[in-house]
């Protein structure tokens, strides 16, 4: 077997073995049940339900709100809960157990930041570099506090798509597909890790233009940034320019079904509650403090991570400015220079927005305070990293180049390395990071409420508009008939916010007794013996149709909604027999972001037919 394929062989076998051995201790111990692992196991259980009865693609997450459900999947991008609902699908399927969704979730996301932090070295240095970098960043100490401390699945796996956007920028011919592509997986990931990907990109394309007309300016040998192949002329500032917008446009355009509906209809949610106390911006620079123990103990616990990253890649970045860069796989001096460059600007902003002297940015940069934790900058920090360590490696000469070309053997040295930093990493991330298993956060436990009908409590920032989460009550029944608009069931127990009217918020969780309740039936007939109100156990949201069918006329009419101060739906119902049919709708927004997402499409498949679509004017 030629040398280039054994080590393709070798890396394709050592990188999941890596991930294996970073996951090792939840293999051990068991899961570690972080702040959001409820929140996102609910959302895989409830989606593979749903898939398994024929939806194709969920908008509803039922069980929220005591079973009267919110529109989580609407908002939250797809692609994680996707992977959740396979993954217990598939448990499901071999009679394993539940538990084990988390831990192979994990698994795959390190794989595939892994790989992606390889793709991205390669281009620049030699696989024994690129491999040890694949192996640091894949448990790297942010990766594993994401995976045990927090429990951020989505964040966790948007880690894959930083080191292809970097790339996306540092390769010597930028192309539309190569910039389409991590855009689009960002925004099907995890929003915040899209909108600051987006940001890095608009920066470092700037950078680079900059360079590129300062050079021109400067009346070099020639105006290209990047030392460019035998044949091939400079990439023009302009070329440069229009090939990163229509990538960009295209990877906004290929996720358009989930972000035009999300973007639209998120004026029909309490969507600011996303940032209240504690998950605002303000709340999460470097060591910060606020009223809450919880928020100051992880607040200081990811600060001190933080500061250990940051002057590691202020030390990293030192050394190789002070050594002479060495040639790289597919560009010169020039090249690694820009690539030093971008590691240097990036580490410098990260560290600026992770103070409070950075405020004016948060505040006025458009969607930025959407992050809500400064620290998830770390993703991005930790790219930097891995691939500063590569390039670290190559120039000390532990990379074996020879004669301008990257050798394509990987030295059994490295190998080990490559397995035993992240053995070592997840041994310590996991002492520092993992939490305990209250039964309410279990997988197992979460799997068992949702095929009992207990509902859980609703997500703030997904309540519709004009609903009031702590008037909510817990035992609804499906539905009931009440002689006026606001009615509650009949043997239901009020909330402690009706029984106090003065209390700001009620936060506590109820009895997993009375959280028994019945989703709202879609399909009803009722023969009323007096007009009557009905009020259902389904949250009011615009995108549900409602019709009411009479058998004395031809079509059926759309019943006026009844606001409520707990948002359930009601209307008024005449006497005698009515059939009642509640769907949920496709709405033009819908329809539009599947249109726009299939053009982009049909746009993203000629990009396949040739190497590079020339986009200048």
């Amino acid at each position: 077997m030629p040398q280039k394929a054994r080590s393709a062989v070798t890396i394709a076998s050592l990188l999941p073995l890596a991930a294996l051995l970073a996951v090792h201790p939840l293999l051990v111990h068991g899961n570690s049940c972080g702040h959001d692992m409820a929140f996102h196991l609910l959302s895989w259980v409830d989606a593979a339900h749903q898939i398994g009865h024929g939806a194709l693609y969920p908008h509803w997450t039922t069980p929220a709100a005591w079973n009267a459900g919110e529109p989580r999947f609407l908002f939250y991008p797809p692609l994680s809960w996707m992977l959740g609902a396979f993954l217990v699908g598939a448990v499901h399927t071999l009679h394993l157990p539940v538990s084990a969704a988390p831990m192979l979730y994990i698994w795959i996301a390190l794989v595939s930041a892994g790989f992606a932090m390889f793709h991205l070295a390669r281009h620049f240095v030699s696989p024994s570099a690129g491999l040890l970098a694949a192996a640091l960043y894949l448990a790297n100490p942010y990766m594993l506090f994401n995976a045990f401390e927090r429990s951020a699945f989505a964040e966790l796996l948007a880690a894959t798509w930083i080191p292809l956007l970097l790339l996306a920028v540092l390769q010597e011919r930028p192309n539309v597909r190569d910039i389409a592509i991590p855009v689009t997986l960002l925004w099907l990931t995890n929003a915040p890790a899209a909108v600051m990907g987006c940001y890095m990109l608009a920066l470092l394309v700037l950078l680079r233009m900059l360079v590129l007309l300062f050079r021109s300016s400067s009346r070099l040998e020639s105006p290209s940034l990047i030392a460019e192949p035998d044949g091939e002329t400079p990439v023009s500032p302009l070329r440069l320019a229009t090939t990163f917008l229509y990538g960009t446009a295209l990877g906004l355009a290929l996720p358009a079904f989930y972000l035009v509906p999300a973007a639209y209809e998120r004026r029909f949610v309490q969507v600011d509650m996303a940032m209240i106390g504690n998950m605002r911006f303000q709340d999460g620079f470097l060591f910060d403090r606020t009223a809450d123990p919880g928020h100051n103990a992880v607040n200081h616990t990811v600060s001190v991570l933080a500061i250990v990253l940051l002057a590691l890649a202020v030390a990293l970045i030192s050394v190789l400015l002070l050594r002479k860069p060495r040639r790289g796989v597919s560009g010169g001096t020039l090249q690694l220079s820009f690539v030093t460059t971008t590691l240097v600007l990036l580490t410098v902003l990260i560290a600026f927005l992770l103070v409070p002297l950075s405020t004016p940015l948060w505040s006025h940069v458009p969607e930025l305070a959407f992050l809500q934790f400064p620290w998830r900058l770390l993703t991005i920090l930790s790219a930097v990293l891995g691939l500063g360590v590569a390039l670290l490696f190559d120039s000390l000469g532990l990379g074996t180049p020879s004669k301008g070309r990257l050798h394509h053997g990987i030295g059994r040295g490295t190998v080990a390395a490559g397995l035993i930093l992240p053995l070592l990493l997840s041994y310590v991330g996991y002492r520092l990071y993992a939490q305990g298993c209250d039964p309410p956060d279990t997988p197992g436990f979460i799997d068992s409420i949702v095929a009992t009908h207990h509902g859980v409590m609703p997500t703030d920032e997904y309540t519709p508009l004009h609903a009031d989460n702590d008037v909510l009550r817990t035992g609804n029944p499906g539905y009931w008939l009440a002689s006026t608009p606001t009615a509650q069931a009949p043997g239901t127990r009020p909330t402690a916010a009706e029984l106090n009217p003065s209390l700001m918020n009620d936060d506590e969780e109820p009895p997993l007794s009375q959280t028994v309740s019945t989703p709202a039936p879609h399909h009803l007939e009722l023969n009323l013996p007096q007009p009557e109100d009905i009020v259902l156990n389904l949250r009011d949201y615009p995108d549900w149709f409602v019709t009411v069918s009479r058998q004395h006329e031809i079509d059926p009419y759309h019943p006026a909604h009844i606001q409520r101060d707990d948002g359930l739906l009601a209307f008024a119902l005449p006497a005698g027999p009515s059939t009642i049919d509640i769907r949920w709708r496709t709405t033009r927004d819908q329809m539009f972001g599947w249109a726009l997402s299939g053009c982009g499409l049909l746009v993203f498949g000629l990009t396949l037919r040739s190497r590079r679509i020339n986009l200048n004017p």
